[in-house]
């Protein structure tokens, strides 16, 4: 069996719910990539060691320091150690922001990047901010709206390479309560969905996203008298949800181009629901884009530890 190959750094993305790292060589070469379920709501403080070494083991160089540039949860208050937020108008925080976390293990030389808040409206974010600046590191003049949809969906007004303001929706979290703890359970299936009938909820609750309540409970009931299949029951139930986000998100941000970071289900779906709207999107992969920004992290610290 071939020997791992040893990292000259490692970049990871630290979640509530998973943990994902890269191990790279000093040009960017990927040595490995992996994933587990050890994200940070599942851990104590002193477990955040120990399920980074359970994938990172193995290319650890045993004589040296190796750099573990992290963005995402581990930083937050509940995390392996706070890193506090910049303050929006800010650009995407880099190396010279981000907290040292002293290791136990002498082979980790371990920063973690802080995230960004908004005081009016009250908001935060951590680890789309590193995905942010990937973005601009290939876009640095952009402005315009940047939408990453997730559990938690971000809308992102940049300017020059300024994050200006942004806004957190609820709406992924939404879909997984509604779909499986409400009365819609019994009428949806399991993932299969119409996209005809997502249009028409995402057109219809955009135009008047005040009856959602209403439409919601009338999936329901449409399943039970009125024939609306479990798919196309599926499908309403997140067009509702999708186009209610829209209509709140037009008030402040420009929604005639979008980039969308992810490509995926999800980013797909929101840029089905922006082009029924009438709007452009633009589907970028959102792991290459969360590695950019982490790769710019690294080159700074070889500029300081040169």
């Amino acid at each position: 069996m071939t020997p791992q190959a040893k990292a000259d750094w490692i970049a990871a993305d630290w979640g509530t719910s998973n943990l994902r790292i890269w191990a790279l060589d000093s040009g960017g070469g990927e040595l490995a990539h992996r994933s587990s379920g050890k994200g940070m709501g599942t851990l104590g403080r002193d477990e955040f060691e120990p399920a980074l070494l359970e994938l990172i083991e193995d290319v650890l160089r045993p004589d040296a320091r190796t750099p573990v540039i992290i963005c995402g949860m581990a930083g937050s208050r509940q995390g392996w150690a706070e890193a506090p937020y910049k303050t929006v108008p800010c650009a995407p925080p880099s190396l010279t922001d981000a907290t040292h976390v002293k290791a136990e293990d002498p082979r980790l030389d371990v920063r973690i990047l802080p995230g960004i808040k908004q005081l009016k409206p009250a908001d935060v974010m951590r680890g789309e901010e590193t995905q942010i600046a990937g973005f601009l590191a290939e876009n640095a003049d952009f402005t315009g709206t940047l939408c990453l949809p997730g559990t938690h969906s971000k809308w992102v007004a940049l300017q020059d390479g300024v994050v200006e303001r942004f806004r957190t929706c609820m709406t992924g979290e939404l879909f997984a309560l509604l779909s499986a703890h409400s009365v819609l359970r019994h009428s949806l299936s399991e993932s299969q969905l119409d996209n005809a009938a997502f249009e028409v909820a995402v057109q219809e609750c955009a135009e008047r996203p005040q009856a959602i309540a209403a439409n919601l409970f009338g999936i329901r009931a449409a399943g039970l008298v009125a024939d609306l299949s479990p798919e196309a029951a599926r499908a309403r139930l997140s067009g509702l949800l999708i186009g209610a986000e829209l209509a709140a998100m037009k008030q402040d941000f420009d929604l005639s181009k979008v980039m969308l970071l992810g490509s995926d289900k999800l980013a797909k779906a929101y840029r089905s629901a922006l082009g029924c709207l009438g709007h452009q999107a633009v589907l970028l992969d959102a792991d290459a884009i969360t590695l950019s920004g982490l790769s710019l992290a690294y080159s700074s610290y070889q500029k300081v530890s040169s």
